[in-house]
């Protein structure tokens, strides 16, 4: 099985340094990806690029760099100059939509149409990101350039995609779904065959379906579900995730969340991959001995 980390978060004046090190750890580890997310913190890329440069071998991902508040051009030649700084083959763009309420009351963007808007935004980025000139009009994006960044090898691009059109977006433009608070049910029966038929009728290889979920390994599951609750519960009342939760046949956030002894995260695990996932990213929402718990279990899953 093929096992990631998400990488944390922090607000200290020596975050960049704590990455780095929780990085460090999570190569060392023998963990295959390590995701860091982009919300109001760090900028992932740049994050990435300095921490990534420091620590070879993990592939290194975004989690997920939101597409309105940057020209598709600008997010490119982001990404090949963090690609060139950690080297070739290792990372991965991971883009999205985000939320209507970030995009339009704290950016300022329209929000209108966001499958459109990301249609358009890959017929910009996509072949920035190869080192091919663009020259494309569409209804939201314009643009008439090219990038002379060194060439640092393929970047593969995620997209958060949930939504049928989403799922058909991804497997027909990119290299697969990052999901979130998604679970097995759902991957199986919505997830894995709508990108995947996707990908086949567009003779692409079968796509990426990475699974992220919080979880954590221990033996007061009801303490840690309450715990799960408060730290998530927002997603609850997101379109995107509240779909995913009512797909899947639960009332929360923490329903979906792995929790319990070893032999029950395990059991859950497996059934994400049995689903048609071909990753696993663990969010370990936790410290103390569950959090190493979480991560030794994790590490002897993978491959």
């Amino acid at each position: 099985m093929r096992i990631g980390i998400m990488l944390g978060e922090s607000t200290e004046p020596d975050a960049l340094e704590r990455l780095t090190d929780d990085l460090r750890r999570a190569a060392d580890a023998g963990f295959e990806s390590a995701w860091l997310p982009h919300t109001f913190g760090l900028d992932a890329l740049t994050a990435l690029a300095l921490a990534g440069s420091r620590v070879p071998g993990i592939e290194l991902a975004t989690g997920i760099v939101p597409s309105y508040p940057r020209h598709p051009g600008t997010l490119a030649q982001q990404a090949r100059t963090t690609a060139l700084a950690v080297g070739p083959g290792r990372l991965t763009l991971g883009l999205g939509l985000s939320h209507k309420f970030v995009i339009e009351d704290m950016f300022g963007y329209d929000f209108d149409r966001p499958a459109r808007h990301m249609k358009e935004y890959l017929e910009v980025l996509l072949p920035l990101l190869a080192g091919e000139p663009v020259s494309y009009t569409g209804e939201t994006l314009r643009a008439n350039l090219a990038l002379t960044s060194p060439d640092a090898g393929t970047i593969p691009v995620v997209l958060a995609a949930m939504g049928t059109h989403m799922l058909k977006l991804a497997g027909r433009r990119t290299d697969g779904t990052m999901l979130w608070m998604t679970g097995a049910r759902t991957i199986a029966e919505h997830i894995a065959p709508t990108i995947t038929a996707a990908a086949t009728e567009a003779g692409r290889p079968a796509p990426r379906i990475v699974c992220a979920l919080p979880i954590l390994v221990t033996d007061d599951s009801e303490r840690a579900r309450a715990h799960a609750a408060s730290v998530f519960e927002i997603y609850g009342t997101l379109p995107s995730y509240r779909a995913m939760l009512d797909r899947e046949g639960v009332a929360a956030p923490e329903d979906v969340a792995i929790i319990g002894t070893e032999e029950q995260v395990t059991a859950r695990i497996r059934e994400i991959f049995a689903a048609g996932a071909t990753e696993f990213v663990g969010s370990i929402f936790a410290g103390g001995d569950a959090a190493t718990r979480t991560r030794e279990l994790l590490v002897g899953l993978a491959d």
